[in-house]
């Protein structure tokens, strides 16, 4: 199958590690030659209760034995997408009532700046420096990386870069400003947390000048920082939220959701202003609502605290200069770039899985299953350590 995948099936690098995959369950990956890996990525935040979670598995094929794909967006009511709208509805503050589902992040931060654009009349959209909202033609032109952009441009003009949790940057906002757009924790930066104050003086900012303030929580959000999403710890409310990864439990999925009187712009400024085939379709729709309502009420927000400060105890070495992060979503730095990668490609051989980020070379990604146990966590972190001491050992 390895040779097939290399051959056959499209490559991002020239590094995947074409692992064979035969099933997974819980917080573990069983590759085909029967070995077990515990899974510290979590398919990249998108998998927050593991592998085949049963009361995940049970909707989906709950709702196969009765439909799939019935008709395009927006057509038809089905009981699954409505009923996932009213309870992403429920776990926002007013006015964030109405919801568009799509197939991912990335098309809900294109709906988004569309939606901007639209309601405010305006066209400059203000982005963070190293920012990362997804790889379409739009959410790509948000970002500041040009070895990225170059090959793809022209982008999306009238796109403004400003420095993430600066104060002084904030100046740049004015009436011209259609929406100002954010990672609530910037993910591909290293998990940067930007400061209460600055959220809270960007949110005014925002409000003076007419501008709209959307919030990507596409990876923080669902619950992997310790509320259902990352903003609300910061006593502010956005005029659009876009989630996605976690949201259907390990199924495709991206949702943008805004006032009703700002998402009526997509059905009569123009009519059709945005539409997907696919989207809000039953199956994955069925997925998220179980998500959604296992991680509500089965006290996984509950227990983030406490398995943040078993990761952060367990990560002293000194070579990790630092744990950036919140909740599950956490970044170990270390002193260098020289050695992340072989320190994650020797993890996975010791059956560990850790990951990489986008900009920050020197971090290693540590976002598990919010099912991870304490003592997973410390069989983890023992592994890293000693695979870290391989490479940061002090010289005789």
């Amino acid at each position: 199958m390895k040779d097939d995948f290399y051959q056959y099936q499209a490559q991002t690098t020239p590094y995947a590690p074409g692992m064979e995959i035969d099933h997974a369950k819980g917080n573990y990956i069983y590759d085909q030659q029967g070995r077990r890996y515990l899974d510290m990525v979590a398919g990249v935040s998108a998998l927050p209760l593991g592998h085949c979670h049963p009361v995940i598995v049970a909707a989906i094929k709950k709702q196969v034995d009765k439909y799939m794909h019935v008709m395009v967006y927006g057509e038809y009511a089905q009981d699954p997408s409505v009923q996932l709208c009213k309870k992403i509805a429920s776990l926002l503050p007013a006015p964030l009532e109405t919801t568009y589902l799509v197939n991912s992040g990335t098309e809900a931060i294109e709906a988004a700046m569309k939606l901007a654009r639209s309601v405010t009349g305006r066209s400059q959209i203000i982005a963070m420096k190293k920012a990362y909202h997804g790889n379409t033609m739009g959410s790509l032109s948000l970002m500041d990386y040009e070895e990225r952009k170059a090959p793809y441009r022209p982008l999306l003009p009238d796109i403004t870069h400003i420095n993430f949790n600066c104060l002084q940057d904030l100046k740049w906002i004015t009436t011209s400003t259609a929406a100002v757009i954010i990672e609530s924790i910037q993910g591909g930066a290293g998990f940067k947390i930007p400061s209460k104050i600055w959220m809270q003086e960007l949110s005014k900012r925002c409000k003076d000048m007419g501008a709209l303030l959307l919030i990507d929580e596409i990876q923080p959000g669902i619950g992997r920082t310790g509320s259902m999403f990352y903003f609300m710890q910061h006593q502010i409310v956005p005029d659009m939220v876009i989630t996605g990864k976690g949201l259907a439990g390990g199924l495709p999925i991206g949702a943008l959701t805004a006032s009703r009187e700002h998402m009526s712009h997509f059905k009569q400024s123009p009519m059709l202003g945005h539409i997907t085939t696919f989207g809000g379709h039953p199956v994955i729709a069925a997925a998220a609502l179980a998500t959604l309502t296992e991680i509500e009420q089965g006290g996984y927000m509950n227990e983030m605290a406490v398995k943040e400060s078993r990761f952060r105890e367990s990560l002293q070495h000194p070579a990790i200069r630092e744990v950036r992060g919140k909740g599950l979503m956490l970044a170990a730095l270390l002193p260098d770039d020289t050695y992340t990668a072989l320190i994650v490609e020797e993890c996975r051989r010791r059956g560990v899985i850790f990951f990489l980020l986008l900009y920050e070379k020197r971090a290693i990604r540590i976002t598990p299953p919010y099912s991870i146990s304490l003592s997973e966590i410390d069989y983890a972190c023992t592994i890293l350590l000693e695979v870290i001491e391989s490479f940061y050992a002090p010289a005789p």
